[in-house]
């Protein structure tokens, strides 16, 4: 590869760094999650700080609040953990069982969030990438296949629509 697909194929991941991150998201979640081995994990975040405002960054143009999130496929259930982006503490969790829930669906605009309706009185938007840049505002976990695995979940068994 020259130089011009060096400077331009995007940053290289620290899986050593990724890997330590897991290991914590893991830790976190085990600790507030009865059962938590039984769920797989994502790194997610939500601009809906309302809801969730455990260790909310500050110094942006918006809030945002870093989610550890948990699914279970065979109970169908997501659950939301707060969290900050050194993974140094977490919130209490919050349980979303798919036939307990108004609607969830998959938006695709103007971020790839996937929705849930709890109920008529509120919302929780999850984004979620393999990757994002600035580890001042989000964790630093390489999920590409999780986050896979998480969609297909969400679409086949979760999503109301």
């Amino acid at each position: 590869m020259g130089l011009f697909g060096k400077l331009f194929k995007g940053p290289e991941i620290d899986m050593e760094k990724s890997n330590a991150n897991a290991a914590k998201m893991r830790a976190l979640f085990d600790h507030v999650v009865p059962e938590g081995a039984k769920y797989r994990l994502i790194f997610g975040y939500t601009e809906d700080v309302s809801r969730f405002n455990f260790g909310f960054v500050h110094g942006s143009k918006t809030k945002i609040g870093n989610l550890i999130v948990g699914w279970d496929e065979a109970s169908k259930t997501i659950v939301v953990v707060p969290t900050v982006p050194d993974l140094s503490g977490c919130g209490d969790a919050t349980f979303y069982r798919q036939g307990e829930i108004l609607k969830a669906y998959r938006n695709k605009y103007p971020t790839d969030a996937f929705v849930i309706y709890p109920d008529k009185k509120g919302y929780i938007a999850i984004n979620a990438y393999d990757w994002l840049d600035d580890e001042s505002l989000y964790v630093y976990v390489s999920q590409e296949e999780e986050l896979k695995a998480f969609t297909d979940f969400f679409q086949s068994q979760f999503a109301t629509k």
